[in-house]
């Protein structure tokens, strides 16, 4: 998923402001250039590149949460512990389709 994209699901699964979202938007293009630049270091070291990985994606989490709401925040928890158990049963890690309602 692009940035924009990832932005866009956040914003409807917690109900995110705009200015929530253009600032998130913001984290995740700056993690995505970050996440290119690994794939290129690494060359095709996925281990290395996993690794390196891990602290941008921690500390962009902790960015995004910091523009969120308490209730937002506590949806947001939800649904990394959600996307690291499918990770962990072999699912993968993107998020859900939005639900329909």
């Amino acid at each position: 998923m692009t940035p924009e994209e990832q932005a866009k699901g956040l914003q409807t699964q917690l109900k995110l402001t705009d200015d929530q979202t253009s600032k998130i938007t913001a984290i995740y293009q700056t993690q995505a250039k970050s996440m290119d630049s690994l794939r290129t270091a690494s060359n095709g070291d996925r281990q290395a590149m996993m690794s390196a990985y891990r602290p941008i994606m921690e500390a962009n989490n902790a960015k995004v949460k910091a523009l969120l709401t308490a209730e937002q925040k506590e949806a947001f928890d939800k649904m990394q512990a959600e996307r690291m158990n499918r990770m962990r049963q072999g699912g993968g890690g993107g998020n859900p389709p939005p639900s329909q309602k």
